[in-house]
């Protein structure tokens, strides 16, 4: 299950969720990550100071048909992961949403561990559960939705492929 951030961790929110420090990490903070990542043995990210819990998603890509593999920040319940799509508030939704809606199969690490899942998208009342439930640990994901407000930020749930 993942921890809800605790004041500190809320306090480096309301940083990372100012505009003009959002516009500067979001092309960064995947690179910090993944080297973070590869260092400790996919154990820990730099993220996760603020109270993220970081999964490795790796997917095939939907144009190039090569492997990709991005650090994300998964809601975790029970055996699922919720993904969301916000790309920071950019123009565009992010590359891993349309990998997974060409190639649904993937691949999730945490912790150093790693599994097989099967991706699919949320509608309707399931998008509202893990939206809410991302607000819980990020009040910065409604500050993104406003900056995209020209398009749907889509909600991702990864079930482990049994």
């Amino acid at each position: 299950m993942t921890i809800k951030p605790n004041a500190f961790q809320k306090l480096i929110h309301q940083f990372i969720m100012l505009r003009p420090v959002t516009a500067f990490f979001a092309d960064k903070v995947h690179l910090i990550d993944k080297l973070v990542l590869n260092l400790t043995g996919g154990k820990c990210s730099i993220s996760e100071f603020a109270g993220w819990t970081i999964i490795q998603l790796t997917t095939i890509g939907a144009k190039t048909g090569r492997i990709r593999t991005s650090p994300l920040i998964g809601l975790i319940d029970r055996d699922k992961i919720a993904i969301i799509g916000s790309g920071f508030g950019r123009a565009h939704t992010p590359g891993w949403y349309y990998n997974l809606k060409a190639y649904p199969q993937c691949k999730v690490e945490l912790k150093g561990r790693s599994g097989e899942y099967i991706a699919r998208e949320t509608s309707e009342d399931e998008y509202e559960q893990y939206w809410q439930l991302a607000l819980s640990y990020y009040a910065g994901y409604e500050k993104y939705k406003e900056r995209a407000a020209h398009r749907h930020i889509p909600v991702m749930v990864l079930e482990p492929n049994k």
